[in-house]
């Protein structure tokens, strides 16, 4: 597992950059009997719509997803949880 922690919001550049670790890592560092790599890229912001064609036609196995930088207040994580559940 490859993890990529970025301190901004996803650019489509990211998506580039995760993609040639996983091949690097593929080529250069796996064994014949390892799992195929996964890439996880951990930005404070995305928007599904870049991230989606920012991805497309890449590794199957790279996930992007928001972070938090604060815990959120307890009204927050309700209103979250409420959102969720309808």
């Amino acid at each position: 597992m490859l993890i990529d922690l970025k301190t901004e919001k996803f650019k489509h550049s990211h998506a580039g950059q995760i993609n040639t670790y996983l091949n690097y890592y593929k080529n250069e560092v796996m064994l014949p009997d390892d799992n195929l790599p996964i890439g996880i890229l951990l930005c404070t912001d995305k928007g599904n719509t870049m991230v989606k064609y920012a991805t497309a036609g890449l590794e199957k196995n790279i996930f992007v997803q928001k972070y938090m930088v604060a815990l959120p207040s307890k009204e927050e994580l309700e209103e979250y949880i409420r959102k969720e559940i309808n």
